[in-house]
């Protein structure tokens, strides 16, 4: 991870995390050997910084933890999800353009 606002986010802390964050939270759901996945990262980088204290943003490598992706019906990477008030809001699946994140962002703002 690139960017130092990007949260590194696993089955022990999700909870505390996302779901009962106050601001919206941005998940990326990742795999070190997806290449779509790497593709998006410096993205998501990007977003961070851009959305700052307006939105959390972070990661969740599926292969480290496996609880959290089962949860929320993760079945192909990457994925993004939308929290808001801990409910999702919204998701993407696949490596989009910042255009799209940005829509996506916007309903939770």
């Amino acid at each position: 991870m690139a960017s130092d606002k990007v949260v590194a986010f696993s089955d022990a802390n999700f909870d505390q995390e996302v779901i009962k964050s106050d601001i919206p939270v941005l998940v990326d759901f990742w795999a070190t050997w997806c290449a779509p996945c790497k593709a998006i990262a410096p993205l998501i980088d990007t977003v961070a910084d851009e959305y700052a204290g307006r939105v959390k943003v972070g990661k969740v490598n599926v292969d480290e933890n496996q609880a959290i992706p089962g949860k929320f019906g993760v079945r192909g990477i990457p994925t993004l999800i939308l929290f808001k008030g801990g409910v999702v809001v919204d998701q993407i699946v696949g490596a989009v353009p910042k255009s799209q994140l940005d829509a996506l962002l916007a309903k939770a703002l």
